[in-house]
Formats: structure tokens, C-alpha cells, sequence
């Protein structure tokens, strides 16, 4: 039997505040999610994504040829333990196409979606990757710092000291390779992530924080980290890459 595809379907970064209604959400949406997207994504019966509950939000904004409570939605987040992936799997194996869908977003980056591709392409399922918003391409692309070269490193350590010595690293590197340092943060901890950064890197380092990006708030702000000094951006509670490169 030959095998479905698996579709990566990426998601939005957000939802707007104060919410869109009518013609407004719809043109929001259609900036940032192709037609052809919504259409491979209405048409699909079979979900992963990392909560059901979010996912059929989702579901809901895109829309679907089927009413909502209809389509089959498995959970893959970082609970899930990799001999759970088969099952999660075998959908695909008997022929039937699936959706792989972040929580914003594109799947598999930064994501725990991605230990489900590596089983599919172990298994010979098709791989579909669909065009969508990435808040780490989106903010290298705005940051004006080196797009040649970049790292994404996640999250970093909530322990001050190894923070700091995890940045000191990663600013070494930087500098000794022209690469840009990506990054990004639990949002209620964006301002203690900004103060560790203005202690521990030199001040001449170019330092950008992307908010809200692809939402009608976004802001992007890049300069050295001495001229962060007493900034107080606006980007509580509000998803932020950083970025730096060293001078």
C-alpha cells in the first residue's frame, strides 16, 4: 500500500489583540498563510499538533471541508515518549494523509514535531514542508545582523550563572565566526533575558529583539547592546527573538 504524505503545516504566531473580526481577520490570515495552505489544510481529516485544543482552534481559523469535531487530532508534544510514535504513525502507513501542525508557527523547528519526520522518513512516508511564517527566519531577515550565517540555540539556562556563561560562549563564537546568536524565551522572562544580556555581553555587541512578529504590534529593534541600557521595550508576556552578533 502505498503510504500518505505527511503535510507540515505551519501555523500562525498569534492571535491578534484585541481580536480581528470579519474582512480584518481574513486579510490578517491571508497575509501570512498562502491559499494553497488553507486548502491542503481543510481537506485533511487526520492532525498532530501538541494540544487538541489548540489545534482545532486553528483548524477552525483556516477552515475545513468537514465540520471540526469530525477530524481525528493526536497529541505529539515534549510528554510524548518516542515509542508512541508508530501509533501516531500508522495512520500514514495504511495510506491516509496527516497534518503536522506547531503550536505557532512552522513545524519540526524548534519543535517536537521533528521526531515525527525523522520516523516518517525512516519509514518512507512522504515529507510535504508548506510555506508559513518563522519567527527565526522572520527575525534574522529583520534584524539587519549576518543572514550568511546563524545559529538558533532554543532556550537558554534560567540559572544566572550558567546563562552567563552560556552567553559568553556563544558571544565568542560570534565574534570569531561573523554568526549571528538566535534565541528565544518563556515570555514572562523576556525582561530578566534583556538584563542578562546587557550585563554579560560587550557593549559594542549589536543586539535585536523581533516582538510580535507577522501581528499588527510587532516591533524590531536593533542596536548595540550599550544603547539597551535603561530601554524598557514592550514586550511583556509577548513572544521575542533575540538575536546578537559580535563586533
Amino acid at each position: 500500500m502505498t503510504a500518505g504524505t505527511l503535510w507540515l503545516v505551519p501555523n500562525t504566531l498569534g492571535a491578534p489583540e484585541p481580536a480581528l473580526d470579519g474582512e480584518a481577520r481574513a486579510a490578517w490570515l491571508a497575509s501570512l498563510l498562502p491559499a494553497g495552505v488553507m486548502e491542503t489544510a481543510g481537506r485533511l481529516d487526520y492532525f498532530i499538533g501538541e494540544h487538541a485544543k489548540s489545534t482545532r482552534a486553528f483548524l477552525k481559523l483556516v477552515g475545513t471541508q468537514r465540520p471540526v469535531q469530525e477530524i481525528e487530532i493526536a497529541e505529539l508534544n515534549i510528554n510524548t515518549r518516542a515509542e508512541a510514535l508508530p501509533a501516531l504513525l500508522a495512520p500514514l502507513l495504511a495510506g491516509r494523509d496527516a497534518g503536522l501542525v506547531s503550536e505557532a508557527g512552522v513545524p519540526a523547528v524548534a519543535d517536537p514535531g521533528a521526531m515525527l519526520v525523522r520516523l516518517a522518513h525512516a519509514k518512507g512516508v512522504p515529507v510535504r514542508p508548506l510555506v508559513g511564517p518563522s519567527s527565526i527566519l522572520m527575525g534574522v531577515m529583520a534584524s539587519g545582523l549576518n543572514g550568511q550565517s546563524f545559529a538558533f540555540n532554543g532556550y537558554l539556562s534560567t540559572d544566572p550563572a550558567a546563562r552567563a556563561q552560556r552567553l559568553r560562549e556563544l558571544e565568542a563564537r560570534s565574534r570569531a565566526e561573523g554568526q549571528t546568536q538566535v534565541f528565544i524565551e518563556t515570555p514572562y522572562r523576556n525582561q530578566a533575558l534583556l538584563d542578562a544580556l546587557i550585563a554579560t555581553l560587550v557593549p559594542s555587541t549589536l543586539l535585536c529583539l523581533a516582538t510580535h512578529l507577522a501581528l499588527p504590534d510587532e516591533a524590531v529593534e536593533m542596536r548595540p547592546v550599550k544603547a539597551w541600557k535603561g530601554a524598557k521595550p514592550a514586550f511583556h508576556k509577548k513572544p521575542t527573538v533575540f538575536l546578537f552578533l559580535a563586533q
